[in-house]
């Protein structure tokens, strides 16, 4: 029987793969569908209720979670840190300079070494992070234009936003409501707004935090300085 966020996450790939997108979008990745076991055995082995804080980021990137089905996933970190590891199938349309190689992927994802790290450096271990915290992303899919650029949720067509907005909303609600977090942070401001609006009127509260993509020249300033007093700003409490 799956876990309850694998059935969640489970629901939502088999919704957002019926989706149909227009150019810019050329390429559409499922990390839910091709990184099954991997996505599934973060879930398995972290994400078991209660958590207090959820870490709410807003898609796969094309090295980080499109590589190993994990939120924020750079593949060093996701395999010496988190302990996950294993075999990752392909796209079935798959941008030639942006292939899925899994855990072989060489190129690391600087958003996922910047969280995951900081999390090592100030925890220590995951088990001492996932007490209390867990990481997911708002959107399941990566896009991709015909040159093989990272297109974001907020870069698509008004319409197409739309689309994504019920099945991701809907699926971030049954995730508030299998981990009973108090507080959901958003990381970066545009999944901040999704979990400000798909929540209201939950009992969690909402907050943000910098995201800390290498694109944000904030977040190439000190990211983890930032990220730590936007936490306690929020009433977080770190070691």
């Amino acid at each position: 029987m799956p876990s309850p966020l694998s059935q969640v996450s489970r629901s939502l790939s088999r919704t957002v793969s019926s989706l149909a997108f227009s150019p810019p979008v050329a390429y559409v990745y499922n990390p839910l569908d091709y990184a099954r076991a991997t996505h599934e055995a973060y879930l398995d082995r972290w994400g078991a209720a209660p958590r207090e804080i959820v870490l709410l980021g807003m898609n796969p990137g094309p090295f980080g979670m499109a590589q190993t089905g994990v939120p924020f996933g750079d593949p060093e970190m996701v395999r010496s840190w988190l302990g996950i590891d294993g075999p990752v199938k392909r796209p079935s349309r798959e941008h030639p300079k942006r292939p899925v190689l899994g855990f072989a992927q060489e190129r690391g994802e600087v958003s996922g070494a910047r969280l995951w790290g900081w999390a090592r450096d100030r925890f220590g271990t995951p088990e001492r992070f996932f007490a209390e915290f867990f990481v997911a992303n708002w959107c399941p899919l990566a896009f991709l234009d015909a040159a093989g650029r990272n297109l974001t949720p907020d870069k698509l067509p008004s319409s197409e936003r739309e689309a994504l907005r019920e099945p991701c909303d809907r699926a971030l609600r049954e995730t508030v409501a299998a981990l009973s977090p108090r507080l959901v942070v958003g990381v970066g401001a545009f999944a901040e707004k999704r979990a400000r609006e798909a929540l209201a009127g939950l009992p969690v509260a909402v907050g943000g935090m910098l995201h800390p993509s290498p694109a944000s020249p904030a977040a190439n300033r000190g990211w983890a300085a930032q990220a730590e007093r936007a936490l306690r700003a929020l009433g977080i409490r770190l070691p």
